[in-house]
């Protein structure tokens, strides 16, 4: 699924239950996270449920590294968060990843007036991680 599959699709949805009942969903889509990664190293920090992001470094392609991602979280609705950030972030280059604004399009979409100051505060702990996953990529590149 793309960002733009996931607009249009919130686009059709008008009252917020059924968005929320959306993210659900798309939370289920998240790949399984190995029990192992469900580790002090992976959990973000910052967020009230339990959320975990383990990264690989990806360089089979032409040599610049992709950072993929695994997400988890012990709320549904995180998860849900997790799997759109993931589908903008996960598989990119650094710099796409740091061109790439991430709470313009949680804006967008109008999470801003429909997620709880905790759940905002969390979802910005995990976008500052992969963009601070991103950061170290590019320094150790060059």
């Amino acid at each position: 699924m793309t960002i733009d599959e996931i607009r249009d699709n919130f686009e059709l949805l008008e009252e917020w239950d059924d968005r929320y009942r959306y993210v659900i969903e798309l939370g289920r889509t998240l790949d399984p996270m190995p029990e192992a990664e469900h580790s002090a190293e992976n959990k973000v920090n910052g967020c009230v449920s339990q959320v975990w992001l383990s990264k690989q470094i990806d360089r089979s392609g032409n040599g610049e590294p992709r950072l993929k991602y695994l997400g988890d979280s012990d709320a549904h609705i995180v998860r849900g968060l997790i799997a759109i950030l993931l589908t903008l972030y996960s598989g990119r280059t650094p710099q796409q990843i740091l061109a790439a604004d991430a709470l313009a399009v949680f804006d967008e979409f109008g999470f801003r007036d429909h997620l709880t100051p905790q759940r905002s505060n969390g979802l910005r702990s995990m976008v500052e991680r992969i963009r601070s996953d991103a950061r170290e990529a590019l320094a150790a590149a060059s």
